[in-house]
C-alpha cells in the first residue's frame, strides 16, 4: 500500500503527518469509548451490576453516537476538522472521568451514555483525510485512517486490565479508566497545534446551508426523510430498554416523554430538511450540481450491517469467550481482542482493494463474506477447539472491516462540501445497527444473535445491487461563485 506513488506512509510530513494525526485522535476515542469493555466482569463486581444492568451499559455506550455523528458531520463541515476534533477530544474526557469515578449503575449509565457523544469522532477523520488525499490514494487513506483508529479497541482490551492490575484493589479498573480520559485530553491540544484543514492554498468547500442535509431532487428528498426514520427507531427502541418494561431506569412518565420528545424532534428534523431544500419543489437543480442520494442509503444500509455488527461484537465478545469456554476475564479479553486487532490490515485492505477494483465489485464480495462469516458464528460452542473459534472471529472480521474500508472509500466521492454530513449519517447507520443487535442480544442466545446479524448482511447485500459505481467528476462551487470540477476516477 505504501508502494502508491506519494504515498510514502512511514514519513510524518504534509499529507502523511495529516493521516497519523487523524488516526491516532481516532485510535483515542476508541480507546476511550471501549475502555469499559475489556473491565465488565470488574467493574459489574466492584459497582455490584447485575447482568441486565451491565448489557444495558453497552446500549448506552453506542446510543448517543446515534445522533452525535449526524451533528458532527454537520459541525464539520461547517467548521472545519481541526476544531471539531480538538472540541470532541477535549470534552468527552469529562464524562470518561465521571464513568471512573462512578459508585452506582446510575452513574455509570449517565457517563456512558454521554461517552457515545465521542464515538462521532470518526467522521470528522473521514473530512480531513479527504481534503488531503488525492482520489487514486483515498480509499488506502481512509482505510487506514479508520482501520488503524478502530484498533484501539483492541489496543485498550490488551492494556487496560494489565493497567488495572498494576494499581491494584478493586479501584484498579477506576486508575485505567481514567488514564483513557486523560490521554483524550491532551491530544486534543496535541491536534489543535499540529494541523490545518486543507493543504496550503486549497478551498475547504462548505455546506450551502447548515441544520440538515442537502439533496437535489424531489424523490431524493423523501427518501432521505425515509432514511432518518431507523435512527428514531433505534432511540426508540432504547427508550423502550431503560422503560419498566426493560431494566427499569425510567419511569412510565419519563419513558413516555423520551417517546413524544423523538416524534417531535422528527417532525422538526422535517421541516428543517424542507427550509433547506425547499427550493427543489419549485426549481429543478441543474444536472452538474445534482448528485444521487440512493448512493447513500445503499452505503448506510451496509454500513449498519457492517460497522454496527463490530461495534456490537467489540461490545460482548469479550463475555462470549468467558461464558461459551469457562476463561478468565483477562484471557477471554485478550482472545477477543483478535477481532478488533483485524482492523490493523482489513480496513485499510477494504480501502486499497476498493481504489483497485471499484467500489461496487469490492463491497459485493465482502458483503458475501461478512454474512458467511456470522453464519459460521453462530454454529460456535464449548465443543469447538478454542483454536479454531478464535481464527473463525478473525476470518469473520476480515470481511467486517475490510466491508467498513470499502465504504469509506465511496462515501467522500459522493459529494466533497457534503462529505461531513454523509459520513455522519452512514455513521450514525452504524451506531442504529449496535443498539438494534445489542438489544436483540439482550433478549436472544449468542447463536441467534450472530444469525441475525447474517440476515441483515443478505439484506445489505440485495441493497448494494441498487448501488452505482462512482465515475466521473464532482462539481462544486467555491465562496467567489467559480465552479470546479473535481475528478473522482
Amino acid at each position: 500500500m505504501s508502494g502508491q506513488a506519494g504515498f510514502k506512509l512511514w514519513s510524518f510530513t504534509g499529507k502523511i503527518k495529516i493521516l497519523h494525526l487523524s488516526w491516532m485522535a481516532f485510535f483515542i476515542t476508541f480507546v476511550v469509548w471501549f475502555n469499559h469493555a475489556p473491565l465488565l466482569a470488574v467493574i459489574g463486581d466492584s459497582l455490584g451490576l447485575s447482568s441486565s444492568e451491565i448489557k444495558t451499559l453497552l446500549i448506552l455506550n453506542v446510543a448517543l453516537t446515534i445522533p452525535a455523528r449526524v451533528i458532527i458531520g454537520m459541525l464539520t463541515d461547517k467548521y472545519g476538522p481541526r476544531l471539531t476534533y480538538s472540541f470532541i477530544l477535549f470534552f468527552c474526557s469529562i464524562p470518561c472521568f465521571m464513568f471512573a469515578t462512578a459508585n452506582n449503575f446510575e452513574q455509570a449509565a449517565i457517563s456512558r451514555f454521554l461517552l457515545g457523544f465521542i464515538g462521532a469522532g470518526f467522521v470528522i477523520g473521514i473530512r480531513m483525510v479527504s481534503e488531503w488525499f488525492p482520489v487514486n490514494e483515498l480509499g488506502t487513506a481512509e482505510g487506514i485512517y479508520g482501520g488503524w483508529g478502530n484498533f484501539g479497541s483492541a489496543a485498550g482490551a490488551m492494556s487496560l486490565p494489565a493497567i488495572a492490575l498494576i494499581f491494584g484493589g478493586e479501584d484498579g479498573w477506576r486508575y485505567a479508566i481514567g488514564l483513557s480520559g486523560l490521554m483524550s485530553l491532551v491530544f486534543s491540544f496535541v491536534w489543535y497545534y499540529n494541523v490545518t484543514d486543507t493543504p496550503k492554498g486549497s478551498t475547504y468547500f462548505k455546506p450551502k446551508q447548515t441544520g440538515a442535509m442537502e439533496v437535489t431532487s424531489v424523490g431524493d428528498f423523501w427518501l432521505l426523510l425515509i432514511m432518518k426514520l431507523p435512527m428514531y427507531g433505534a432511540l426508540t427502541l432504547l427508550a423502550w430498554k431503560l422503560s419498566p418494561s426493560g431494566v427499569s431506569l425510567l419511569t412510565e412518565t419519563t419513558t413516555l416523554i423520551a417517546y413524544v420528545s423523538l416524534v417531535a424532534l422528527y417532525l422538526f428534523e422535517v421541516k428543517q430538511t424542507y427550509k433547506v431544500n425547499g427550493h427543489i419543489f419549485k426549481k429543478p437543480v441543474d444536472k452538474i450540481h445534482q448528485y444521487k442520494f440512493k448512493q447513500v442509503a445503499v452505503l448506510n444500509v451496509l454500513y449498519f450491517a457492517t460497522f454496527g455488527s463490530e461495534l456490537a461484537v467489540i461490545s460482548m465478545l469479550p463475555l462470549f469467550f468467558a461464558e461459551v469456554f469457562e476463561l478468565d476475564m483477562v484471557y477471554a479479553g485478550l482472545l477477543a481482542s483478535m477481532y478488533a486487532f483485524m482492523n490493523l490490515m482489513s480496513r485499510p485492505g477494504g480501502g486499497w482493494l476498493s481504489d483497485k477494483f471499484g467500489r461496487k465489485k469490492t463491497l459485493l464480495i465482502l458483503t458475501a463474506g461478512l454474512a458467511l462469516g456470522y453464519f459460521t458464528m453462530s454454529t460456535i460452542d464449548s465443543s469447538w477447539p478454542l483454536a479454531l473459534a478464535v481464527v473463525a472471529v478473525m476470518a469473520c472480521s476480515f470481511f467486517v472491516q475490510a466491508g467498513e474500508g470499502a465504504v469509506f472509500a465511496a462515501v467522500p466521492l459522493i459529494k466533497r462540501r457534503l462529505t461531513g454530513q454523509i459520513a455522519g449519517m452512514t455513521g450514525a447507520y452504524g451506531n442504529v445497527g449496535a443498539v438494534v443487535y445489542l438489544t436483540v442480544l439482550s433478549m436472544v442466545s449468542y447463536q441467534t444473535f450472530f444469525l441475525v446479524i447474517a440476515a441483515t448482511a443478505v439484506v445489505g447485500f440485495i441493497t448494494l445491487l441498487f448501488m452505482e459505481e462512482p465515475n466521473g467528476t464532482i462539481t462544486e462551487v467555491k465562496e467567489d461563485g467559480s465552479i470546479e470540477l473535481i475528478n473522482v476516477t
